[in-house]
């Protein structure tokens, strides 16, 4: 009965991250996180700021770690970051009052802090990437990677607007999929400089995730240096002491 009851408890704990990733991989692209590339993280906090920041925050997060790991003073963040009166020791808190917001929308929009770690930068670079136009929706749009989703599309005027465009689930199928997504209405940017704004911004959500990784691998590039010097030294100790024995 207890061995009966433990595997129940591991079905029902596996089976929501199964399904998870089971609706993930539709429709995904592959993004290639580039965390070393300072200026980008400095173009995506931007981009956080002025379109995600007004209902998302990102509690866990201060504004003085930006400065200290992308390379800012204070005076810029706070003169190019901080919209909200918060000063530069704070947390990035959304602007949008969380007992107003759960009313307008029926919840609050959920904290950015941790979706790079939660949904990886494959889901995210895709979901910014497949709003579509969807007149069956209340705010009349629709993404691929998240059906139904309760998000207007924000970068809509940036991006522009896209239909999708069907084919049949199978030869002997009546059953219409959306196959790809068709640009209808172009946006402000061009398809690249929107892809390379979005790719600024999953890189900026993927490092809040853990701030720390950017001091993990400029930590581990000076541990393998030593490592190798070491290993040089240990042989050349070694050849030393086994010289004389034949």
């Amino acid at each position: 009965m207890l061995k009966r009851l433990s595997l129940a408890l591991v079905l029902l704990a596996v089976l929501p991250i199964v399904a998870t990733a089971a609706v993930d991989e539709t429709h995904l692209e592959h993004f290639d996180v580039y965390l070393d590339n300072e200026a980008s993280l400095q173009r995506g906090a931007k981009y956080f700021v002025n379109y995600c920041s007004g209902c998302h925050s990102a509690q866990y997060v201060r504004y003085n770690r930006l400065a200290e790991d992308l390379g800012l003073t204070a005076s810029q963040v706070e003169k190019n970051l901080i919209f909200t009166g918060q000063k530069i020791g704070d947390t990035m808190i959304s602007a949008m009052p969380s007992k107003k917001a759960g009313k307008w929308f029926g919840k609050p929009p959920p904290d950015l802090s941790l979706v790079g770690r939660s949904r990886g930068a494959d889901w995210l670079y895709s979901y910014l990437k497949t709003f579509y136009l969807d007149n069956t929706r209340p705010i009349g749009v629709n993404n691929l990677v998240y059906p139904d989703v309760a998000m207007p599309h924000v970068l809509g005027q940036l991006q522009g607007w896209q239909k999708p465009v069907y084919k049949k689930a199978g030869r002997n199928s009546e059953e219409l999929v959306v196959d790809h997504l068709e640009l209808v209405k172009p946006g402000i940017l061009k398809p690249e400089e929107y892809d390379r704004m979005v790719s600024d911004l999953v890189n900026f959500l993927v490092y809040i995730g853990e701030p720390a990784q950017l001091i993990r691998a400029r930590v581990g590039t000076w541990v393998m240096l030593y490592l190798i010097i070491l290993l040089a030294l240990s042989y050349l100790l070694k050849k030393e002491y086994w010289k004389d024995v034949h």
